[in-house]
């Protein structure tokens, strides 16, 4: 060792000595101030068994180095506790005579300046030889000791060789501290190793957790991995799996390949697969994998049964029910016994035709059906059969396969009642479907199968179906606008909705929700509603029904007042004038606005500024509109200005 080693040496042992001193170590002392043993020792041994089981093949190899010399190797832990020692017999029992041995704590403060407790005080190697030792009793040793670090730094051990002092060398140090540098490398190693395993176990996991079949394969279509549902989807062992070609297992394998090397993009698209039994078909979704060249090297397929991809893809649209019967607004003796019928025949695989008038809620009862039976989780399709054109309903309703007609997508579509395969299909204005869709869809009623435009195979698919209309469909049979058995399947459980007009007694119901619902949506304040004018909003006949009603609400919180004066029964403007629109000189919102400034400026006696105040808008703008609706103010006490009239307060 040349002499600046020597003399740092002396420092960190200066260091150490003056440690000693101020911690009170006895220059007598034998053993260690500090010994564990029994199941002290034991819950010790375990939580370092990582450590101690690192370290046990470079000990020996260390010791293999030095066997025979008298020396011996000790493993500590980061509080100087000795885990593991391993040397020759009788420098061992020299050792143990002075309890040296596996509990006994090695640090500093427990049995005074050591090559251990030393390397773990300073954080470097050391070593301590004959009277650099502080207690007396270890002066016929010589110590070189390394502290063992983990992945983040942090020292969690000591390694050590101790022979007697004569034997002292300068490499030996080397030796200690290239073993300890190897017991850090096989912790990083394992922990690296261990990782890695963890999560190979997160990912298997994360795979096997998903309702799908994943699988990887090259660009030549091996298969190189598959998760556990693979199997339960085609009927193939993993390990057979590996054995088939992607081009043998499903039909189109060259036209995912081409497409995501060239567009990088293959999403959601049917597929036929080669099952173990028979042909199947999935949704096949597929990703590239990229290396740091913008190659593809694999390709990740996702299967999925078709039934789950076509439900979780209604959630995503929206294509669920959301009215309950507890959302039926009235209390009338008649409202409450359809309400009761329809509940008894919720869970019925017999069809439902819903008769009513335009805008009684037809389709809020078909929600209702939905939501009270056992098919409340899966798709509700509602379709309006008046609002597809007559050369697409087919095709909207029974899907296309590829190459159909011209611009059929590529791997066709699922009709809609495919989709809600399971669910319920609600048949709007069933009275406009055309004949040769009627007999197609009694088709489906009786067979329960659909065939595709462009097919042949027919899809079996498990569906309740809810019609209504507000044709008398009786008479449509017999002027052969419809045809009579599906007529006859369709009336099964037939549901007949009455006119508002026959339950008036819930209009205020519907006005107190309406306005309530209405007013949150529109961020408007509510709009209080007299008696009178209740009175009369109950007299009215509502030939729109209730979303008439609804309607009129709107109105009535936009404008933020009833355009109705009952006061002055000659020219007010007739209730469905309001709503309609139908009056001939104007347009409605003008009718509207015109009626509103009229009645705030004889609230304000003709005070136009007051008027203007009260209506948010500048005075020029109010007289604009004066004589844009020809609103003759002469009728009125008086029309003046503001700064006529201070003393007036009216809030605006």
């Amino acid at each position: 060792m040349d002499r600046s080693a020597k003399h740092e040496t002396k420092k960190y042992i200066i260091r150490s000595h003056e440690r000693c001193k101020s911690m009170g170590v006895d220059l007598k002392r034998i053993y260690s101030k500090r010994i564990i043993e029994g199941d002290r020792l034991q819950r010790k041994l375990e939580k370092k068994r990582e450590l101690i089981i690192a370290a046990e093949p470079f000990m020996n190899q260390l010791y293999d180095f030095v066997k025979g010399s008298n020396f011996f190797s000790i493993l500590t832990d980061e509080e100087g506790c000795i885990l593991s020692v391993i040397g020759d017999e009788d420098i061992l029992s020299e050792a143990f005579a002075l309890k040296m041995i596996p509990g006994a704590y090695m640090d500093e403060s427990n049995i005074g300046t050591n090559a251990m407790g030393t390397a773990l005080a300073e954080g470097v190697p050391v070593q301590v030889s004959g009277k650099e030792h502080f207690v007396r009793a270890y002066h016929r040793w010589t110590c070189s000791g390394a502290p063992i670090r983990n992945f983040d730094g942090k020292v969690i051990g000591a390694l050590d060789l101790t022979g007697y002092s004569e034997n002292v060398h300068s490499h030996t140090l080397g030796m200690v501290v290239a073993a300890s540098n190897a017991i850090e490398k096989m912790l990083y190693i394992k922990k690296y190793t261990d990782d890695l395993k963890i999560a190979k176990i997160y990912n298997d996991t994360i795979m096997d957790s998903i309702p799908a079949g994943i699988m990887t394969v090259d660009l030549n279509g091996s298969i190189r991995s598959v998760n556990s549902y693979v199997t339960k989807m085609f009927g193939y062992r993993q390990e057979d799996m590996r054995k088939i070609n992607a081009s043998d297992l499903f039909e189109g394998w060259k036209r995912v390949k081409g497409s995501l090397c060239s567009e990088g993009i293959f999403l959601d698209e049917d597929v036929f697969v080669n099952s173990r039994r028979n042909k199947l078909q999935f949704n096949l979704s597929a990703y590239p994998i990229i290396d740091d060249r913008k190659r593809v090297i694999n390709i990740i397929l996702v299967f999925k049964e078709v039934k789950k991809v076509r439900k979780l893809a209604n959630k995503i649209m929206g294509r669920q029910a959301i009215y309950t019967f507890d959302k039926i607004i009235g209390q009338s003796k008649e409202l409450m016994g359809t309400i009761e019928f329809a509940k008894k025949v919720a869970d019925s695989k017999s069809t439902i035709l819903i008769m009513g008038e335009s805008g009684t809620g037809k389709e809020i009862f078909a929600q209702a059906i939905h939501n009270y039976s056992r098919r409340n989780e899966e798709p509700f399709i509602a379709i309006n059969c008046g609002a597809i054109p007559k050369n697409l309903i087919e095709s909207e309703l029974f899907g296309y396969e590829e190459g159909a007609f011209t611009g059929a997508k590529q791997g066709g579509q699922p009709g809609k009642f495919e989709i809600a395969d399971g669910g319920t299909v609600f048949l709007d204005e069933i009275g406009e479907m055309p004949l040769d869709m009627q007999t197609r869809l009694l088709r489906v009623i009786e067979e329960g199968t659909v065939i595709r435009v462009g097919g042949s195979n027919e899809v079996i698919v498990n569906i309740r179906i809810i019609a209504a209309t507000n044709k008398a469909l009786a008479e449509e049979v017999k002027k052969g606008n419809f045809r009579k058995d599906l007529f006859y399947r369709l009336n099964v459980l037939p549901i007949r909705l009455i006119p508002l007009r026959q339950r008036k007694e819930d209009i205020p119901l519907l006005i107190e929700y309406f306005m309530n619902r209405k007013s949150k949506r529109l961020n408007k304040k509510k709009v209080d509603v007299s008696k009178e004018h209740m009175e009369y909003l109950m007299s009215y006949e509502w030939p729109g029904n209730i979303r008439e009603l609804e309607n009129f609400i709107e109105l009535v919180i936009n404008t933020e007042y009833i355009p109705i004066e009952l006061e002055d029964k000659d020219s007010k403007l007739k209730l469905e004038e309001i709503i309609t629109g139908n009056n001939n000189e104007c347009y409605r919102l003008e009718e509207v606005e015109k009626i509103h400034i009229t009645r705030v400026i004889k609230v304000c006696n003709g005070n136009i500024t007051l008027a203007a105040k009260k209506l948010g808008i500048g005075r020029n703008t109010l007289y604009r509109k004066l004589n844009r609706y020809e609103i003759d103010c002469s009728k009125f006490e008086q029309c003046y200005d503001m700064e006529q009239s201070k003393s007036i307060n009216i809030a605006p």
